[in-house]
């Protein structure tokens, strides 16, 4: 019994229904095109790519691969404006870090930058075969009209429920063990912590369009798992994050295969938004603080300077360690490789299954 004939796998036209999650800014077009050359289904993180960078990063992409990919935008927020005491009392918290890396002390952070519509612009007139979103439901008429299939995130079935009536193609249900941000965008992020085995089935039921499971899966018994709660597809991101082709630095990587399985949390310290990430001192350090976390991004551009010189000496405790609660089955292999692995280890799993 094989288990690539899926609905979502004829829709998207991949050998394989295994999806690259997006990571920014760690999915570079040499992760995208090797996944999708291997018969999975390659994403590009790109919702903070400046029009332009998109746009050659899409070129190198098919320079490539010949294959199905995706591209990956966030739909729009609102960020309000901080408070001045806010921004300053985050800064003196942070001051001592900078010390410590010799960093002088930052300019003020940059104002919200909002690309979307060009974007978008850059993702319909390029024909991508397939568009992913998750925050919420951006504008989808160029992007449909360009031909492509879409795909939404949704943490709760409610939000499935309006990803399907906006005219998506394929549902992402991203259960609370899934690293990165939160794709919650109806409702309170705390009540929207669904696990993957309960998230799934829930959706299933609820909606006609194909269902991908997302969180905790690394490795074929996950996708077995998946596939038998209807899920008719998986999106695996931590396990990429690992994989050669990656851009996440080598302290990074390092986290990933050294993380236990209580080793994650969900914050918003980091970037001011909720996300599953590993914890570290400095997560720690703000959590205690009581200090107000800034909206996001201005929380996260707060530590790009931090974060840089963090990834060149190789200090993970300064890091944004996006990780799902899987990280410690991650592997250091490529990405090629990685899918071949994966479709070998699903189909073990299912065969085995079927003896008993």
């Amino acid at each position: 019994m094989s288990f690539t004939r899926t609905r979502f796998a004829e829709l998207v036209g991949v050998r394989y229904p295994i999806v690259q999650a997006p990571m920014a800014p760690y999915t570079t077009p040499e992760l995208v095109a090797a996944v999708s050359n291997a018969g999975g289904l390659g994403t590009l993180a790109a919702a903070m790519m400046p029009p332009d960078a998109l746009r050659e990063a899409i070129e190198a992409i098919r320079a490539l691969t010949d294959r199905p990919f995706g591209v990956n935008l966030f739909a729009p927020l609102e960020t309000p404006a901080p408070r001045a005491t806010d921004v300053a009392a985050m800064q003196l918290l942070l001051a001592r870090h900078r010390d410590e890396l010799a960093l002088p002390e930052p300019p003020p952070p940059p104002p919200a930058r909002r690309m979307l519509d060009a974007q978008l612009a850059v993702v319909a007139d390029e024909r991508v075969p397939v568009f992913s979103f998750t925050f919420g439901i951006p504008p989808l008429d160029a992007v449909r009209e360009a031909g492509a299939r879409i795909l939404g995130t949704a943490t709760t079935a409610a939000e499935a429920v309006e990803l399907e009536a906006a005219g998506v193609d394929a549902i992402v249900a991203q259960g609370a063990e899934a690293g990165g941000h939160r794709g919650t965008f109806l409702g309170p992020f705390r009540q929207a912590l669904v696990g993957t085995l309960a998230l799934v089935p829930q959706l299933v039921d609820r909606v006609s369009a194909p269902v991908i499971a997302a969180g905790g899966i690394m490795d074929g018994r996950g996708i077995a798992a998946a596939l038998a709660l209807g899920a008719e597809g998986v999106q695996l991101g931590t396990a990429f994050l690992a994989s050669r082709e990656s851009a996440a630095p080598p302290a990074y990587k390092e986290a990933l295969s050294a993380a236990a399985d209580d080793a994650t949390v969900v914050s918003e310290s980091q970037s001011g938004r909720s996300a599953r990430m590993i914890a570290t001192p400095l997560v720690d350090e703000i959590e205690r603080s009581g200090l107000e976390i800034l909206p996001y991004p201005l929380q996260g551009q707060l530590m790009t300077d931090i974060r840089a010189a963090a990834a060149e000496r190789g200090r993970a405790d300064l890091l944004f360690l996006l990780a799902g609660q899987g990280a410690g089955l991650a592997r250091d292999i490529g990405a090629a490789d990685l899918v071949e692995t994966l479709v070998r280890e699903t189909q073990e799993a299912i065969d085995q299954l079927t003896r008993r």
